[in-house]
This record gives structure tokens, C-alpha cells and sequence, in this order.
């Protein structure tokens, strides 16, 4: 028995995004088949499984920039259904940056919010492993913040 899975269009799919989530969608740019949304931090986890549930079922990327006063935070989405593709941006605080977990929607989040923390230092709430992918566990800071002072490498590189 073959499972087809009813696949919505992507304008559809963000108009529905637009009318649920009224102004915590900030901006919404795009063609045909792919789409940028801009939305509040406190909706990515409701509007992920969303997207997941109009066809988006491959989660490309989770990634971060520091932009000195919020961390972008970054998600690829990508239907393999209708060949779409979605980038979820929004933005957490410097201060606190703290944002859902989406591991409970695509387990390979894991690696990818894991290198986020370790990197960035964003927490991911509700995450089933959160600790250091790349640095050592008794590293200070996080190495691609604009703030890190080199010198809490636990060992230099060779070219330093």
C-alpha cells in the first residue's frame, strides 16, 4: 500500500501561518516556492509543527548569528513532497537567550541546537541533551559570539 501525504500549497500554508498567528509574524518574503518568514521566538516551536504538519518534513539546518544586542536564530525547512523550501528566522535576547527545543518535531535538531549552544550559547528548552558538541565540557564561553575573549580557549591553536 502506497501512503500519499496531501500536500498544501506554500502560499496556502503561510496565508494559514499569517490569519493563526496574526501579528507575531513580522515579515513574510518570497516566490513560489520558497518562502522567508520573520516571526516572534515564543511561536518557532507552534509554527514549526505547522509547517511539519502542511508537508515540511526535512528540517535542513538550525544555525545562529550574533548580531551584538539578539542571536538570529535560523531554520531550513524543506518539503520533499512539493519540493518547497521555508527559512524561519526570528531573534532571542543577548541576555537571555532562550528559545523551544524543536527535537520533539525532527530528532536530527539535535545536532544542530546542540552546535548552536555550544557555539552561541542559546538554550533550547525542553531539549533531551543539551551540552557541548565541538568544545570541551570545561570550556568557558562560546567561541562565535562577538564577545569571546580568545584567551578562554582551553588550548590555543597552533596559528594563534
Amino acid at each position: 500500500m502506497t501512503v500519499v501525504k496531501k500536500v498544501y500549497p506554500l502560499s496556502q500554508s503561510i496565508e494559514g501561518l499569517k490569519k493563526k498567528f496574526g501579528d507575531k509574524i513580522l515579515d513574510v518574503a518570497g516566490g513560489e516556492l520558497e518562502h522567508s518568514i520573520r516571526a516572534a521566538s515564543s511561536i518557532v516551536l507552534e509554527i514549526m509543527g505547522d509547517l511539519k504538519e502542511a508537508g515540511f518534513n526535512h528540517l535542513s539546518f538550525v544555525t545562529a548569528v550574533d548580531r551584538g544586542d539578539v542571536f538570529a536564530l535560523r531554520y531550513g525547512l524543506f518539503s520533499t513532497f512539493g519540493r518547497d523550501g521555508v527559512l524561519l528566522q526570528c531573534e532571542v535576547p543577548r541576555d537571555n537567550p532562550e528559545i523551544d527545543s524543536v527535537t520533539s518535531l525532527w530528532s536530527g535538531a539535535n545536532w544542530h541546537e546542540r552546535e548552536v549552544f555550544d557555539l552561541f550559547g542559546v538554550r533550547f528548552k525542553g531539549h533531551p541533551d543539551l551540552r557541548r558538541i565541538f568544545m570541551p565540557e570545561e570550556s568557558e564561553g562560546h567561541p562565535l559570539r562577538k564577545d569571546f575573549e580568545h584567551e578562554n580557549l582551553i588550548r590555543k591553536p597552533d596559528f594563534y
